[in-house]
């Protein structure tokens, strides 16, 4: 089956042809760990996951690179407000952010270069550049790339340079979407560094936060490689200034596609602290929210469309995600004989209906309704005794092979919800009955009725709640 990615280079499209037959290597735009990431950050992390495992899913051997920016202008100053070396700062959110992605199930790249381990590399690219011309060191002592010498700065992000001011010089590492001019590739020494820097050929610096990308996959991946992503944030100047520089040092192709998803809002909106929308992966959970249910929500968007996460989605979620576990939980005590030859048609339609979708770029929403498809057509098959247990296997086995791209439906685990006793449950949602009623003494009596059994209830906005044993 043809698998075919939308290019931003090319705006359509095209079908994918790996550089080595078989074999996918892909970059990632990773975490900058000065703080916890947050669901905007994990929108994107888990349309590269879907898209890691949508490639194994076809027999892609993946190699996937993902950087850790642990020197730029942030880390730096959030080490120093908080009064720690920057390699003691950071530490706390590299771990962080590999519990999350973990909690999240998202696959592990096969290499997570962390910037500060990679400066000679950069110092060697960024050498090269000089030695052909393409940058020069300023008055300020920094080591800047000159656009103007890259004939094709611009052609991602399709900007028009008609109106440029000449003499543009960006030494910050982020900079306004409209601001185009030469860019920082080292970085001077200056106070406000303390005491992080490296010795180069042009005296005490750090590199700027683009040619960190360019000089750790190129390291891993070779000078050129099939794929990169980002979000559309990173499009300009990040992957914009990370051609250029790649470029203009190799003088071949650097990224054959690239793959970039949109934005996430929350409620409508922009996320943002001052809206009390922002969410970080440990807020959410603190509210009750489980890893599957947050991935369901995100992975439910396609990654060329903006996604609006909401707390009522994540009820959502949990709601669609337990109508699924009900579904393995029937399918599983089905003891009828048979060939299972009463599900062939289902299974291979729902088979191919998957694995087409995925194909037509990451098209996720059809993907999923053939799981849905799938679930109203076992039960109604149960429904009508006409199941039998090899064919109720063949429809688990479909579902399995679903969540090497989902990974969400979870077939096989044991769940602790299984155990609780109907009295209990009974017992919870009368409770919750009883606090939609604002019956609030009658909801504290049933509080201390599921206590005396040994559970505690706890309540999830959007009116949800889940039972844990004391």
């Amino acid at each position: 089956m043809e698998v075919r990615f939308f290019n931003t280079m090319e705006r359509r499209l095209m079908p994918f042809e790996p550089l080595q037959s078989g074999c996918a290597k892909m970059y990632t735009c990773g975490p900058t760990v000065y703080n916890f990431a947050h669901i905007g950050n994990f929108r994107a992390y888990i349309f590269e996951d879907i898209l890691r495992r949508t490639l194994e899913y076809f027999g892609y051997t993946v190699t996937q690179v993902m950087n850790l920016t642990d020197v730029d202008d942030k880390t730096i100053r959030d080490s120093k407000a908080a009064g720690l070396p920057l390699r003691d700062f950071t530490a706390k959110y590299k771990e962080a952010f590999f519990e999350d992605i973990k909690t999240l199930k998202i696959e592990p790249a096969e290499i997570y270069p962390a910037a500060t381990d990679h400066v000679k590399e950069m110092i060697d690219l960024i050498r090269i550049l000089m030695d052909k011309g393409f940058a020069y060191q300023a008055a300020d002592k920094c080591i800047y790339f000159s656009i103007d010498k890259f004939k094709d700065y611009g052609k991602l992000a399709r900007i028009d340079r008609d109106n440029q001011r000449d003499g543009v010089r960006i030494s910050t590492d982020e900079y306004a979407k409209d601001a185009v001019g030469d860019f920082a590739l080292w970085k001077a020494w200056d106070e406000a560094d303390g005491d992080v820097a490296w010795e180069s050929p042009w005296g005490k610096g750090r590199p700027g936060w683009h040619i960190e990308c360019s000089a750790m996959s190129m390291k891993y991946l070779g000078e050129s490689f099939d794929i990169h992503t980002g979000g559309v944030d990173n499009m300009f100047p990040h992957h914009e200034d990370e051609i250029a520089q790649s470029e203009s040092a190799t003088g071949k192709k650097w990224v054959n596609y690239w793959l970039h998803c949109e934005h996430l809002m929350v409620d409508g909106t922009k996320m943002s602290k001052s809206l009390g929308n922002f969410y970080t992966l440990r807020d959410l959970a603190a509210k009750g929210w489980t890893g599957r249910e947050i991935r369901w929500v995100l992975v439910g968007a396609h990654y060329r469309k903006k996604l609006n996460f909401t707390l009522d989605a994540l009820a959502q979620a949990r709601d669609t995600l337990g109508k699924f576990d009900a579904l393995f939980d029937r399918l599983r005590a089905v003891s009828a004989d048979g060939d299972g030859s009463e599900v062939q048609e289902l299974t291979e339609t729902a088979k191919n209906a998957f694995a087409s979708s995925l194909a037509d770029d990451l098209n996720i929403a059809p993907a999923l309704a053939a799981a849905f498809d799938l679930t109203r057509s076992a039960n109604r098959l149960a429904d009508e005794n006409k199941l039998s247990k090899t064919g109720a296997e063949k429809i688990l086995a479909c579902f399995r092979d679903f969540d090497r791209v989902i990974g969400c439906f979870e077939v096989d685990a044991v769940r602790e919800s299984a155990a609780i006793p109907a009295e209990v449950t009974a017992l919870a949602e009368e409770r919750a009955a009883a606090r939609k009623a604002k019956n609030f003494a009658e909801s504290d009596r049933l509080r201390d009725e599921l206590a005396k059994f040994g559970y505690a209830v706890k309540d999830i906005p959007g009116g949800a709640w889940e039972l844990k044993k004391l």
